[in-house]
């Protein structure tokens, strides 16, 4: 056959229903509520940082691309509500895997991530993003690189990432999915902790001032014991010797 073996796939195509592709860039496909896209770091609704330089982020990534170094706060002006916070943080996109561990395993929701994974480096420099550039805008809102391309409307949200425990990290309810917060000043605020859930559903009436439901002290129950009970128990048990 020669080169005309590789005509072959072309010639069948002749004659056939036409085939729409997705012309990217102009089109683009929509992302998965899911997708792990670039970090930012919040800021509370007072502006103050989240991120507390516990260094936990940088610990469990499995990549080593998160380099963190926290420092003491200023006591004039702090940064963070803490008594340390964030002093360097830097995140190298040559090595992410956007993994989402650094997410889950920060203590306070300082670090979460975009739906926003198209972006690209004309040199390596910029590929390492700083703490200047990660951390949102007094609006809450992530930084824009020029380097980045945003859709709007669907990559501000943070991605539809859970933890694997309750927010209250109780063991007990490990398994349990709990949705967190979103990104910046909390466009959708987080699921309420284990604790409320339970005081919920047994009302507050119900509960005295030792923090027992009346059901805890109901006579017939094995925990009920009647008041004197173990001084009278003490006593025969004295007269017995």
């Amino acid at each position: 056959m020669g080169y005309l073996g590789g005509f072959l796939v072309s010639l069948r195509q002749i004659g056939r229903k036409q085939r729409v592709t997705t012309q990217y860039p102009k089109e683009k496909a929509p992302k998965p509520i899911r997708v792990h896209g670039r970090h930012v770091l919040n800021r509370y609704e007072d502006g103050m940082e989240k991120c507390i330089g516990c260094e936990l982020c940088a610990g469990v990534c499995p990549a080593k691309c998160i380099f963190v170094r926290g420092a003491d706060n200023p006591i004039d002006d702090p940064v963070s509500p803490g008594e340390r916070f964030g002093y360097i943080y830097e995140i190298n996109y040559l090595r992410c895997i956007h993994c989402d561990l650094c997410v889950e395993a920060c203590p306070t929701e300082a670090i979460t991530e975009t739906k926003m994974f198209e972006f690209s480096f004309t040199n390596r420099a910029d590929a390492i993003y700083t703490k200047a550039e990660l951390v949102v805008d007094d609006d809450g809102m992530p930084q824009k690189m020029p380097w980045e391309d945003w859709r709007e409307g669907e990559d501000l949200p943070t991605s539809a990432w859970m933890r694997a425990t309750s927010p209250s990290g109780s063991a007990e309810f490990e398994g349990v999915v709990g949705w967190s917060g979103e990104l910046g000043y909390g466009i959708r605020a987080p699921e309420a902790a284990q604790e409320i859930k339970d005081s919920i559903s047994t009302p507050l009436d119900m509960i005295d001032e030792h923090g027992h439901g009346h059901d805890d002290h109901a006579p017939g129950t094995a925990e009920h014991v009647s008041p004197g009970h173990d001084d009278h128990a003490d006593d025969e048990r004295g007269g017995d010797l």
